[in-house]
């Protein structure tokens, strides 16, 4: 995990600390760097087994929920989505936990009903869980975050074994849920992301603007990239939000194809990881739990950099351990710690341990 994660902090910190004349964010992001490496150490030394306990799910459940409804009469409003508590030193966006607690939710659920998951009231019930906080943060606006909370759910949904049957449901309720809120929940600025989706270049001086200037940074870092400190479309303040959503491009194009390379194998790792972690989960609870962290990463990884490169809308979705905040930063090394956490006990659980869970006798 460590030889994943650092690569991509280090690629981050050295894209702030380019563009920062005096420094400040790099000497915070520094710190959120350490700080997260220490959560990632002291998360992944605890025994996780409790959280197949209903009433500490339930309690975690929760919580998250009370602290998205805390949101909106003291909640902080940044970029018209009052999104975050502001605690002084640090900014705290409670979507960010609400992500991970899904996870283990789900993951408890359809642990002990994965061989009914071909009934499709598992899939409802499921969908009821995911829905309360992704409406409770699709009313912040925060469309992004809400877009994750719906495909952390799709994807446990999809790997726990539903039928095509329910698959074609799903997408067509989908399609239904996502008519509805375009004409009812949308923003226009959201619509026009959407639309310039389909056509970038349609309005490259309006709501196609972020996205051109990202495009144009990563394709003239070219093979080897500009060098660093010669980033020009962040230099001359053309790519906007640099150190956060477009932090993708700021580094393209100063490294180039190879440093983005580079880049990616770092990312490849970290997911690999992820997977191998399932794959050897002790409990059909674990191997959900590091699916469920591997799906919310891998639509992080993908949508940030599509979205740098004109394929996906803009979201506002940060790169995970890239882009520069603290918050994001702390939850991200707080979830790959607990997977590591829970493979350190995975030789330990023997078979009828698992036939137990699953006939409910644990």
């Amino acid at each position: 995990m460590l030889v994943g994660i650092l690569p991509i902090m280090l690629a981050g910190l050295f894209t702030v600390n380019t563009f920062d004349g005096q420094g400040d964010r790099f000497v915070k992001q520094g710190l959120f760097v350490l700080l997260s490496l220490g959560v990632f150490f002291l998360f992944s030394s605890f025994d996780y087994r409790f959280l197949r306990r209903t009433d500490i799910v339930t309690y975690l459940y929760g919580s998250s929920l009370v602290l998205l409804l805390l949101l909106f009469p003291f909640g902080q409003t940044i970029k018209g989505a009052r999104s975050w508590f502001d605690l002084g030193l640090i900014s705290f966006q409670p979507s960010d936990v609400a992500k991970i607690v899904l996870i283990i939710v789900l993951a408890k659920y359809f642990t002990r009903r994965h061989v009914e998951i071909a009934q499709f009231k598992h899939i409802l019930v499921s969908g009821v869980y995911a829905f309360l906080p992704f409406a409770l943060i699709l009313l912040q606006p925060d469309f992004g975050s809400a877009m994750v909370m719906f495909f952390i759910w799709f994807g446990m949904v999809f790997v726990s074994g539903i039928s095509k049957k329910h698959v074609a449901i799903v997408f067509g309720i989908g399609a239904v849920a996502v008519l509805l809120m375009w004409t009812l929940v949308f923003a226009q600025y959201q619509k026009d992301r959407i639309a310039n989706f389909f056509n970038p270049l349609a309005d490259v001086r309006g709501s196609g603007y972020n996205a051109n200037q990202a495009l144009i940074a990563v394709g003239s870092g070219q093979l080897l990239g500009k060098g660093l400190g010669y980033g020009t479309q962040t230099r001359l303040n053309f790519l906007p939000e640099y150190q956060t959503d477009f932090v993708f491009a700021a580094f393209a194009e100063e490294w180039g194809f190879v440093g983005v390379l580079v880049l990616l194998i770092a990312i490849a790792i970290v997911m690999a990881q992820l997977l191998r972690a399932a794959l050897l989960g002790a409990t059909n609870f674990e191997t959900l739990f590091a699916l469920g962290v591997a799906i919310f990463f891998g639509i992080h990884f993908v949508v940030n950099i599509g979205m740098n490169m004109g394929i996906m809308p803009v979201t506002g979705i940060t790169l995970p351990f890239m882009s520069y905040g603290g918050s994001h930063l702390l939850v991200e090394c707080a979830a790959l710690g607990m997977v590591v956490g829970m493979s350190r006990y995975r030789r330990v659980v023997h078979r009828s341990g698992m036939q137990n869970e699953f006939l409910g006798l644990e």
